[in-house]
């Protein structure tokens, strides 16, 4: 007696379901590109300033921004590629003229308050301005209510003379 092997047909439905996973395994490898195609191009001529007195403004305006993607350096200071472009971007609005406050409030609209490290006093900042203020005087109000207490602690308590002092 052989044994003859019948070929066995997966359901519709993991049929489907394979066939959603393959497609989904292509579209990911053909998409993975894409992401490295975006990316900007930069310029790597450096800037030519026209004098001594631009270079100077670039440099204080760019010492006074910070880098959106580093959050803790200047735009002057990082390297990343976003610094790169709004240098760049500071650069282009310098030469069309603009003023520093106004190229400070094209970047404000374009990234937030964020970008500044200096932002102005106001309700949204009112507490970073503010707050190491209120926490030296919390902290120098914990000190003196302790020193109180202790030094009222001290005077109540009976010394007894046999005890001899600390000093």
């Amino acid at each position: 007696m052989s044994m003859r092997m019948v070929p066995v047909r997966a359901p519709a439905a993991l049929r489907a379901v394979a066939a959603g996973l393959v497609l989904a395994m292509l579209a990911a490898v053909a998409l993975v590109p894409a992401p490295l195609a975006a990316q900007a191009v930069r310029s790597t001529q450096p800037l030519e300033f026209r004098d001594r007195a631009e270079e100077q403004r670039f440099h204080e305006l760019t010492a006074e921004l910070r880098c959106v993607m580093c959050q803790n350096q200047s735009l002057a200071d990082s390297d990343a590629p976003i610094a790169h472009d709004l240098r760049r971007e500071v650069f282009n609005l310098m030469r069309e003229g603009r003023s520093d406050a106004e190229i400070k409030e094209f970047l404000v609209q374009r990234y937030g308050e964020f970008v500044l490290y200096r932002p102005p006093f106001g309700a949204a900042t009112a507490l970073l301005w503010l707050g190491p203020a209120i926490v030296l005087v919390a902290g120098g109000i914990v000190v003196v209510v302790v020193v109180r207490r202790r030094a009222a602690a001290n005077l109540a308590a009976p010394r007894s003379s046999d005890e001899p002092q600390e000093w």
